[in-house]
C-alpha cells in the first residue's frame, strides 16, 4: 500500500501540471506534439489517438507511462479524452469533460498498483495564446476535483469503503506562461477561493481508521523557473546540472484541519481526534544548483486533541510558528552559506494543563516564546540529490558536509517568567577533533542575558518542584558563569572558546 500511496500522488501532479498547462502552440497540432515533446523530456512516453473534424482535434485513449529504473517499475496514467481547439484570432482552446475517469496503474518494489480516480469539472475554460517560442495558458473554473474510485493492489480489490481520497477546488484561476528555447523558462500566477479535501482510511482487517478533513480559503501561488530540456523527472542531480531553477511563494487566507482516528492494538481499542484552524500561512520554496530553501509561516494556529488515553481535552495556541532552511545541496571545494530558524511566537495552553503541575498558579502563564536565527558556512563534500551517494552515505554513515562557521544572530527563550537573550559567533576547526570529544573544535564567543531566573528558582522551591539543596546549586553555577546586569535579578555572561581549547566565562578561566 506505501508504494501506491506515493505512486498516487505522484500522478496526481502530473495530472494537475498537464491540466492547468504550461505547453501549447497556435495549431492543435503543435499543442499535442510539444506537449509529447515536454513529457519524453521529462521520462513519460505520450500516447493517443488523433482525429481531427474542422477546427477541432480530439486526442482519446491519452497514457502517459514512466519506467522506474531504481526500482524496477513502470508506473502510468490514462485518461479518455481531450480536445484543442483552433480560435479564430489565432489561440488555441483546450477541452475537458465535466466528468471523466482516470485509472493509476503501475508497478514498484514487488507490488502492483491500479486506483481508478473521477476528475469532476464545471465551467473550465482555458485557452492558449502566443507563439511556439513564448506560449501563455490562461484558465479558470468554478469548480475542479479528484476524487478515489476504487484500489487495486497486488490483484486483490480493496472494498469501497477502505478509503475515501480526494479534493475539490472553486473559484480557480490562473495564468501559466512558457518560453521555449535551449531551456524552459516557466511563470505561473494561481488563486482558488477555497480548496477542500479529504483523506480517510479505514483497514479492511479492523485494526485501525483515520479521517482527516479539511479546507484552504483564499489559495494563492506566483512562481516559476527553468525547466531544462531532455532530463529525467524524479533524477534531481540531473536536472540541476543541468540548469534546473525552481522559486515560489504558496499562500493562504485560513485553514481548517480535522482529524480523529481509532486503534485496536491487543483488544484494546483506543481513539483520538485533532481539530486545528488558523489564519492563514505560507510556504516559500527554492530549489537550484546552488541552494535548497523552505521558508514555512503560520498565524493564529489554534490546535485542540482528544484522545482515549487523556483524562481531558488538550488546548494549544500560538500567534505565529515559522520554520526557515537554506542549505547548500551541491559539492564545492569552498564553504558555503547556510541559514536555518524557527520561530515559535506567544504559545498558550489551556488552564486544564496547567492544573496538572501547577493547580495553586504559582507559575506566571504568560505566552511562551522560542526563536532562534543561525547562519554561517559549511562545505559540502557531496552531491546530496545523487542517488548513489545517498547509498554510499547510508552504507558508511559519512557525514554529507562539515560546519565551518556559525553566527547566532538571535537566541530567545521566555517562558515561566523568565526570558533568555543571547547572540554569538563561532568558527569550527575540522582538523581538531580530539579537543571537544569527537566535533570539531569550536573558537569564537556567545553573550547572553537572563533575566526572572531567581525569582523562577524560588517558585519552582514553593511547588516542590526542586530542593534548596538543587536551587543553590543552580545559583552557584550562574554565579560561576555570569555577572549581575543592571536590572534585579538579571545576568549577564560573555563565554568565549579559545582555539587552544581554553573555555571562558566573563574573562574568567573554568577550562
Amino acid at each position: 500500500m506505501s508504494v501506491f500511496f506515493r505512486r498516487t500522488c505522484g500522478a496526481a501532479f502530473i495530472y494537475a501540471i498537464a491540466t492547468q498547462g504550461a505547453w501549447a502552440d497556435l495549431t492543435a497540432d503543435q499543442v499535442w506534439a510539444d506537449w509529447q515533446s515536454y513529457m519524453a523530456g521529462m521520462g513519460y512516453e505520450v500516447t493517443g489517438q488523433q482525429s481531427k473534424s474542422g477546427d477541432t482535434t480530439t486526442i482519446s485513449d491519452i497514457a502517459m507511462a514512466m519506467d522506474l529504473p531504481e526500482e524496477d517499475g513502470q508506473f502510468s496514467l490514462t485518461w479518455p479524452e481531450m480536445t484543442l481547439t483552433e480560435n479564430s484570432d489565432g489561440t488555441v482552446t483546450l477541452g475537458f469533460p465535466e466528468n471523466f475517469p482516470m485509472v493509476i496503474a503501475g508497478e514498484a518494489e514487488g507490488e502492483t498498483f491500479r486506483a481508478e480516480l473521477a476528475y469532476d469539472q464545471q465551467g473550465l475554460s482555458m485557452v492558449v495564446s502566443g507563439s511556439p517560442e513564448d506560449m501563455t495558458y490562461e484558465y479558470s473554473a468554478d469548480t475542479v476535483g479528484v476524487r478515489l474510485v476504487s484500489i487495486e493492489a497486488d490483484g486483490e480489490t480493496l472494498p469501497a469503503e477502505a478509503a475515501e481520497i480526494g479534493f475539490n477546488m472553486t473559484g480557480m484561476e490562473g495564468v501559466s506562461r512558457m518560453q521555449v528555447g535551449e531551456q524552459r523558462k516557466v511563470e505561473q500566477t494561481f488563486a482558488a477561493t477555497q480548496m477542500a479535501y479529504v483523506m480517510a482510511i479505514n483497514d479492511p482487517e479492523g485494526e485501525g481508521d483515520v479521517d482527516i478533513r479539511g479546507t484552504l480559503d483564499g489559495m494563492a501561488f506566483e512562481g516559476g523557473g527553468i525547466i531544462p530540456v531532455g532530463t529525467t523527472a524524479g533524477d534531481y542531480q540531473s536536472m540541476i546540472e543541468a540548469g534546473f531553477d525552481f522559486s515560489g511563494d504558496f499562500s493562504f487566507a485560513a485553514g481548517q484541519t480535522a482529524m480523529s482516528g481509532v486503534s485496536t492494538e491487543d483488544g484494546m481499542e483506543s481513539s483520538f481526534a485533532l481539530n486545528s484552524a488558523s489564519q492563514g500561512g505560507a510556504v516559500s520554496v527554492a530549489m537550484n544548483g546552488e541552494q535548497l530553501a523552505y521558508d514555512v509561516s503560520q498565524n493564529a494556529t489554534q490546535i485542540a486533541v482528544q484522545s482515549s488515553d487523556l483524562p481531558f481535552p488538550v488546548e494549544m495556541a500560538m500567534s505565529e510558528f515559522g520554520l526557515a532552511l537554506d542549505i547548500p545541496v551541491q559539492k564545492a571545494e569552498e564553504p558555503q552559506p547556510f541559514a536555518m530558524s524557527i520561530n515559535l511566537t506567544d504559545f498558550t495552553m489551556s488552564d486544564m494543563i496547567w492544573q496538572m503541575f501547577d493547580p495553586a498558579g504559582q507559575l506566571p502563564r504568560d505566552p511562551a516564546t522560542v526563536l532562534l536565527d543561525l547562519s554561517g558556512m559549511a562545505t559540502v563534500l557531496v552531491n546530496m540529490f545523487d542517488p548513489a551517494v545517498a547509498e554510499t552515505l547510508e552504507a558508511t554513515g559519512a557525514a554529507p558536509g562539515q560546519l565551518d562557521s556559525v553566527t547566532i544572530n538571535e537566541l530567545l527563550v521566555s517562558l515561566l517568567g523568565a526570558r533568555l537573550e543571547g547572540t554569538g559567533e563561532f568558527a569550527f576547526d575540522n582538523t581538531n577533533t580530539e579537543e571537544f570529544g569527537g566535533m570539531p573544535a569550536p573558537s569564537g564567543q556567545a553573550n547572553l542575558t537572563l533575566a526572572g531566573a531567581n525569582a523562577l528558582l524560588d517558585k519552582l522551591i514553593g511547588m516542590g518542584f526542586m530542593s534548596q539543596e538543587d536551587a543553590m546549586g543552580a545559583r552557584m553555577m550562574m554565579g560561576m558563569l555570569a555577572v549581575p546586569g543592571d536590572a534585579p535579578d538579571t545576568l549577564k555572561s560573555t563565554i568565549e572558546i579559545t582555539a587552544d581549547g581554553q573555555i571562558l566565562a566573563n574573562g574568567q578561566r573554568i577550562k
